[in-house]
């Protein structure tokens, strides 16, 4: 993947800016509200998170093979669990779980004070550790690890996101969520899968369904 090239950063023709304005504007038909999340995925080039053949369909919204049998994450679904974490405050450290191509991590990046990545596989780890570094992410850490076991020794985190799905939530990341924390999570398998968010009360856990999705499946282990 090419992405250590300056002039790929702005993109041409089909990774031009007006075709990334056109992807923004399909989200904000699709009821994606905050327009400071929508200024940031304008701002960001997708295109560098995959492969270069792929480019040209980087502002489609869709996902998209990256490789190590993962996928880069369709734009709205992104842009709809970033605006559903931020939701009612501001966030200073996030735990997400499944780095994957770092697309995620870079919107995260320019949204909150620091971001914590996990990701089981190590390729796509040094893969998106690169892509991060060519637009400037500075405030990213990076983890190889088993996702399912989150970060303990970094956390309590004011929100979590996990972009692959588990059978159940892990207990791990519920523990290392702070009172007053969100968790944005996939849970089930195959078409069965729901985004829940998942709010850490003084009360106790809270969980609310938001809306049906597919994700790759959350795997134990590193490799």
């Amino acid at each position: 993947m090419e992405n250590n090239k300056p002039q790929d950063i702005r993109g041409v023709g089909m990774t031009s800016q007006r075709t990334r304005n056109r992807l923004v504007q399909r989200l904000r038909k699709q009821g994606i509200e905050s327009e400071i999340i929508l200024d940031v995925i304008n701002s960001t080039p997708r295109h560098l998170f995959i492969d270069e053949a792929l480019a040209h369909r980087a502002y489609e919204d869709n996902s998209l093979p990256i490789g190590f049998n993962q996928t880069i994450s369709q734009p709205f679904v992104v842009a709809r669990m970033t605006e559903s974490l931020l939701a009612g405050a501001e966030l200073d450290r996030v735990l997400e779980i499944g780095t994957g191509s770092g697309y995620q991590t870079a919107i995260l990046s320019q949204l909150v004070s620091k971001v914590y990545t996990v990701e089981r596989i190590g390729g796509l780890l040094e893969k998106a550790r690169a892509t991060l570094r060519t637009i400037g992410a500075r405030n990213v850490h990076f983890k190889h690890d088993d996702g399912n076991i989150g970060w303990a020794d970094k956390g309590p985190f004011d929100g979590i996101i996990v972009t692959a799905s588990p059978s159940h939530i892990p207990q791990e990341l519920l523990d290392q969520l702070a009172v007053g924390g969100r968790l944005l999570i996939p849970v089930g398998a195959g078409n069965k899968q729901k985004l829940l968010l998942v709010k850490n009360t003084e009360a106790g856990i809270e969980q609310e369904v938001l809306e049906n999705v597919t994700f790759v499946p959350l795997l134990s282990g590193k490799s």
